[in-house]
């Protein structure tokens, strides 16, 4: 199934990543919103194909083309029992204030949504370091 969304003129390109924030107060009563507010915010995308069509953005105050989007894979860490290719795993930050971490960022830094869920990928072989010992693996997941 094909995901679009509405990106201003200038961003509609295809390659293009962004992270979906969520719908803005004015975004409530444009006539539009039920195309452009469909993506699952926190999640990264990638736009696959720019269409020839645009809508009026009051939110960005130009012209938005309409955008197909995939979500984008990101590596994160999750628990080693639910580190399985093809299968479904809600995760978010663990609490963590070890920085010196080599994992910190995908583990438990502020790019990662409070809790979300994401279909893994591919896992890589062997433990992710963890400095406080949760058995964590390392995966790419959508």
């Amino acid at each position: 199934m094909v995901e679009i969304t509405l990106l201003a003129h200038d961003q509609a390109k295809v390659g293009t990543e962004f992270v979906y924030m969520g719908g803005a107060p004015v975004c409530r009563t444009c006539a539009y919103r039920h195309a452009c507010l469909t993506l699952d915010p926190g999640r990264r995308y990638t736009v696959t194909k720019v269409r020839t069509v645009q809508h009026p953005c009051a939110l960005q105050e130009t012209a938005a083309n309409v955008v197909e989007v995939m979500a984008t894979p990101r590596a994160l860490v999750v628990e080693s029992m639910s580190a399985v290719a093809g299968g479904s795993v809600e995760t978010g930050r663990y609490p963590c204030n070890r920085l010196d971490c080599s994992n910190w960022q995908i583990c438990a830094g502020p790019s990662l949504p409070p809790k979300q869920r994401f279909r893994i990928q591919s896992v890589q072989p062997g433990a992710a370091e963890c400095l406080v010992g949760r058995k964590l693996k390392r995966v790419e997941a959508v």
